[in-house]
Order: C-alpha cells, then sequence, then structure tokens
C-alpha cells in the first residue's frame, strides 16, 4: 500500500528529536504498514476498493502490544469478519525477543538477578511476574525449538560449516563455560541452510562424533567438505563420520593461530603476509622455512601441522573459493548471540541458552533459504569419485 511522505518524515523528524521514543514510533509505524500490506494481501483487495476479486471484508483493528528490547510497542492489528488475520510480525519478529524475555525472568526468578536485571524487567513493563508465566513463554518457545532441531534434512548437503562458542550457564550454585555447537550446510539446490544446534559440556571427538551420527540420522548426507577451526576433536569427527570428505582448516582461524607465536610487534606485517598466500600453498611453506630461520619455530610448526588441510577449498570452482575457506558466515550469527545475552552476563541454565541459540538460528535459516543462493551449484557437480565439484559443459 502507498505510503505518505509526511507520514513517514512526521516520524523521522520525531527521532531526531527525541532518540529514544522517536524510535520507537518508528518502529511502530513501519510493523504497522507491514500489517496493512499483509491484510490487502489476504483479502485480495485494497482498503475501500470495490472489486470482484475481493476474499474477505475487514472488521477494524484490535490493539496489540508486543514487547522488544526498545520497549513495549503498541501495534493495530487488523481484523477480518470472515477468517483470523494472518501475520509474520508477531512470529518473525517477537521470537527472539520473546527468548531473551524468558532468559531475564528465568534469571530473576532463580535468584541471580541484579539491580540491572530489576531494571530491564521494569522497563520492559512486566509488573506482574510468576512461574506460571514464565513456564508458559518457556513451553512456546521449546515447542518452536524442538520442531527446528528435530525436523527432517531433505537434501543433500555437499559443504558443511562447524563452529563452536562458548557461554557462562549457571549449573547449580556455580557458573560454568559451556560450548555451542553450530553446523549450517550448502545443499544440493545451493542454498545455505541452518542444519543444527547443540549444548555440550566441552569439545571433543566423542561429543562431535555423536552429533554427526545424530545429523546423519536426520538425513544429513553426500557431505563432501566440512569447514571448521582447528579443533583436533572436530577433525577426527570429520575422519571418522564422514570417509570421503575432506576438512578445511579455516584461514581466518589459522592466521590467528600463526599470530599467537609470533610477537606483537609482527603481527602486522605477518598477518598481511599470511593473507597474501591464502592461495599459494608453496609460498606458504616457503615462509614457514623464513620463520623458522628468524627463530619462530613454534609459529613454522603451525604452518606446517596445518599445510595439507589449509587448501581443500582449491579443489572446488575458482568462484565458490572466498565462500569456502572460513567459517565467517557462522561469526555475525556467535556475535548476535553474545550481543543478547549481554543483559545477563549469564544463561540461567542449559535450555535458555538454547531456546536463545535456536530462536535467532531459525530467523537466521529464514533469511537463508528465502535468499539467493549461496553457491551457484547450476552449472557444476559432484563427482562421487574424488568428492570434488567439476564444471559441467553447457
Amino acid at each position: 500500500m502507498d505510503t505518505k511522505p509526511s507520514e513517514l518524515l512526521e516520524y523521522v523528524a520525531k527521532y531526531v528529536t527525541d532518540n529514544e521514543n522517536g524510535l520507537r514510533s518508528l518502529l511502530e509505524w513501519f510493523l504497522n504498514t507491514v500489517m496493512q500490506e499483509e491484510a490487502c494481501k489476504q483479502a485480495g483487495c485494497m482498503p475501500y476498493e470495490r472489486t470482484s476479486e475481493r476474499l474477505l471484508h475487514r472488521n477494524g483493528t484490535k490493539p496489540r502490544s508486543l514487547t522488544t528490547r526498545m520497549g513495549v510497542l503498541h501495534l493495530d492489528k487488523p481484523q477480518f469478519r470472515e477468517e483470523p488475520f494472518e501475520t509474520c510480525v508477531f512470529d518473525r519478529y517477537a521470537r527472539v525477543e520473546q527468548a531473551v524475555l524468558n532468559m531475564v525472568l528465568e534469571s530473576y526468578l532463580q535468584g541471580v538477578s541484579t539491580r540491572r536485571i530489576r531494571e530491564v524487567i521494569k522497563h520492559l513493563g512486566i509488573e506482574d511476574l510468576s512461574s506460571s508465566s514464565v513456564s508458559r513463554i518457556a513451553a512456546e518457545l521449546d515447542l518452536k525449538v524442538g520442531e527446528f532441531l528435530g525436523r527432517s534434512l531433505e537434501l543433500p548437503v555437499h559443504i558443511m560449516y562447524v563452529d563452536a562458542t562458548y557461554f557462562k550457564v549457571r549449573c547449580n550454585e556455580r557458573y560454568v563455560n559451556k560450548a555451542l555447537f553450530i553446523v549450517a550446510g550448502v545443499r544440493s539446490d545451493g542454498l545455505l541452510e541452518v542444519l543444527g544446534a547443540r549444548i555440550a559440556e566441552r569439545e571433543d571427538e566423542g561429543l562431535w562424533h555423536e552429533y554427526f551420527e545424530e545429523l546423519k540420522e536426520r538425513g544429513l548426507r553426500d557431505v563432501r567438505m566440512v569447514i571448521s577451526d582447528g579443533h583436533k576433536g572436530i577433525k577426527m569427527a570429520v575422519e571418522n563420520c564422514f570417509p570421503g570428505a575432506s576438512w578445511q582448516m579455516c584461514q581466518v582461524h589459522y592466521c590467528r593461530a600463526v599470530l599467537r607465536k609470533i610477537p606483537q610487534s609482527m603481527h602486522k606485517e605477518a598477518g598481511e603476509r599470511l593473507r597474501s598466500l591464502n592461495e599459494d600453498p608453496q609460498g606458504m611453506i616457503q615462509y614457514a622455512e623464513e620463520l623458522q630461520e628468524k627463530g619462530y619455530s613454534a609459529a613454522a610448526r603451525t604452518i606446517e601441522r596445518y599445510h595439507y588441510d589449509l587448501f581443500n577449498y582449491m579443489g572446488f570452482p575458482k568462484a565458490f573459493w572466498r565462500r569456502i575457506r572460513t567459517t565467517n558466515l557462522l561469526e555475525s550469527t556467535n556475535r548476535e548471540l553474545k550481543r543478547r545475552s549481554r543483559v545477563v552476563g549469564a544463561f540461567p541454565n542449559d535450555q535458555s541458552l538454547l531456546r536463545l541459540a535456536v530462536s535467532i538460528l531459525i530467523d537466521k535459516n529464514e533469511e537463508w533459504m528465502t535468499s539467493h543462493r549461496f553457491l551457484n551449484l547450476e552449472k557444476h557437480t559432484i563427482n562421487q569419485d574424488t568428492g570434488l565439484t567439476e564444471t559441467t559443459e553447457n
């Protein structure tokens, strides 16, 4: 539907003069506009339009609040006489917000709250807090989380990205670091998909092996390359669970590992040198020899240790290289998780971490699955003998 320029300018001006309230007003206007557009599509016509293509009749709007990290938004949800109005606003936008809210409330009820958490709860407009209300929110989220993590993986996955990041989680009266495993993959149609997530006490071969087998039970197959950091447990699990697949050491993690072995004063020069050799296996070996001669034997050994697993991506078409030699695509997800959890500093329990993580991953998956193909596999086929993709002739 058309938006009046003066209406938009009014909200922008309000944002300029009153940043916090103005942003909330701008967001309210945007989400209300989205719902009006959805209502037009569902009804088959514009408001007050007389047409034979009309499917539904409007019945005004109903006030609806939406709790976000910017406060409570007051929205006007359209109504129809014949059937319920369907919108993505509350389902997609509120899912992550609900997970954050639930994490805060659980922390409060379990006695780990601080003055800051009480202020957050007050800011969210929650006055009557009870265990039953928190349990209700948790049950709704757990249902969505369970469905997403247990769904069947329909198409073959040729390239897989694996990462783990650590969060503080309350365990009885202690706080411990726990690993969150995240796995994504490029399917045979070229789309990127979030395959799953899991919380573990630590990273080791046994736990990764167990999780990879679980993914295979859900339909994971035809994996040709797995990209991850240099954790030995992941590498060994890949070798055991995906025979014929290669393991690619993330070049960003590799660079960090080498730089840790040399003085800080050399980091800029060495970092530039390492990046310049990303596509030069022989040049990388020569650089290891140079470092050895300069007395940095630990850095040289690091290069030699990962050398055979650093350039596996070069067996795929060159157009793919920049996207399949690092785990960078998962880094933004990890940053979002860290940012969201900052409100309390630590998660009250494992399930609270999983709710928030998977809520963010569901949104990320919807974004990936409805966007352009991550890799254009139409002109390439999988060679079953070598496990590499090769260009097909038109």
